[in-house]
């Protein structure tokens, strides 16, 4: 049995995952509505994001080739973006690369501005990013890594097949949501606190527009 494929002009941003694991309405907003706005925490972030590449570059460390910016995408998710960082390392077990002498193992290295989450967004866009090297490169990535610049630590995250399957489950729903162009109401929480998007959310005014329809169609019904 031949695994679906998504046609490129369907793909959806890879970047995107981690927004809608975090928050379904939130993804909705800035993806489907194209709506956004920057914080203290966003602008920290980009800038975060631009000391650690500024567009696709190589470099190699001895027996390690950097690669910072990676395009990269699946045919089977549907999702195209970059990686912040793919480590390219010198082992025996590896795959065989274009150009270069040996073969390596892959490990892609995904940058935040903040500290390690309880919460799995990070390691599911870490998942998505694995998943996408390994179509691309045809190869098995067993862990990746993610660094937090506010602890200055690497966090080795080991790519289960419990991971693999809920990255997989979430981009489905992506998929549908944006193929209806439907945007989840407001469940509010402490997280809308620190969201960029709080203020286009609205989510008290959206309350109490719902009981304005409540009313509105109560007076209708009477």
């Amino acid at each position: 049995m031949t695994e679906f494929e998504y046609k490129e002009e369907d793909f959806l941003q890879l970047a995107g995952l981690q927004h809608f694991t975090f928050c379904r309405r939130q993804w909705a907003l800035i993806h489907i509505e194209q709506q956004w706005e920057e914080n203290v925490l966003t602008v920290k972030g980009n800038l975060f994001h631009e000391k650690v590449h500024d567009g696709y570059s190589r470099e190699r460390r001895k027996n390690v080739i950097i690669s910072r910016g990676m395009p990269v995408h699946s045919r089977s998710l549907g999702i195209s973006g970059e990686c912040d960082v793919v480590e390219f390392v010198r082992a025996e077990e590896g795959i065989s690369l274009p150009g270069q002498e040996g073969k390596y193992i892959l490990y892609p290295v995904e940058y935040k501005r903040g500290r390690a989450k309880i919460t799995d967004e990070d390691r599911m866009q870490l998942t998505a990013q694995v998943i996408c090297l390994e179509e691309m490169f045809l190869t098995e990535i067993s862990r990746g890594y993610l660094f937090y610049g506010e602890t200055r630590r690497r966090e080795c995250v080991e790519i289960t097949g419990e991971l693999r399957a809920e990255c997989r489950r979430l981009l489905q729903e992506m998929h549908q949501f944006y193929a209806r162009g439907y945007t989840p109401k407001v469940k509010k929480a402490k997280k809308c606190e620190a969201c960029s998007l709080r203020e286009l959310c609205l989510p008290k005014l959206e309350n109490r527009r719902n009981v304005a329809q409540y009313i509105s169609q109560y007076m209708e019904s009477d």
